[in-house]
């Protein structure tokens, strides 16, 4: 019997590896596996993926389709259209690695050319601050929040952050 199994999961496992994006997330779930590079259209994206939230136009007319999974999701697809108007790549914003490109005294609208849309924004009037959070999958494989604040004045960030979310909460 535990040969059986054994079988079972050495045969499993590559396909569970190649449903998987770089980042180690389902693509099925999302249905990027559908995609393919330099082949698929806008429209393609658009019938797989839905509409998205937000659609940055470079002036080279190379286009970002913004996906975000929140607010309780831990995912936010960007997906990378040529001037082609063709599929060209994907990924997946909210990691640490990515996290790490947020510097003090970016604008709002760089940060979230860099996150795509936060979960929340808190103001704290008092410390003239804002801070906007994303919740993402930490290393340890961990819910967490990033935290981005802002100088509520000149809309710059002053800094990062990052803290615990707890399942079921806020």
């Amino acid at each position: 019997m535990k040969s059986w199994i054994r079988t079972i999961l050495i045969l499993a496992v590559p396909f569970l590896i190649a449903a998987c994006d770089q980042n180690g997330n389902l693509m099925r779930d999302y249905g990027l596996e559908k995609l393919s590079k330099g082949v698929s259209t806008e429209a393609d994206v658009l019938q797989t993926m839905g509409q998205p939230d937000t659609v940055w136009e470079e002036d080279d007319g190379e286009r970002t389709l913004e996906y975000p999974k929140g607010p309780m999701g831990t995912t936010t697809w960007f997906v990378f259209i040529g001037a082609d108007g063709k599929f060209r790549d994907y990924k997946q914003v909210l990691t640490e690695a990515n996290f790490a490109n947020i510097k003090v005294g970016m604008t709002q609208d760089r940060v979230r050319k860099i996150l795509g849309k936060q979960r929340t924004v808190v103001q704290f009037k008092r410390k003239n601050e804002e801070v906007w959070d994303w919740r993402y999958i930490s290393a340890d494989t961990s819910q967490r929040f990033f935290n981005v604040h802002f100088d509520i004045t000149s809309g710059l960030v002053t800094g990062t952050s990052s803290s615990d979310a707890f399942v079921g909460g806020r």
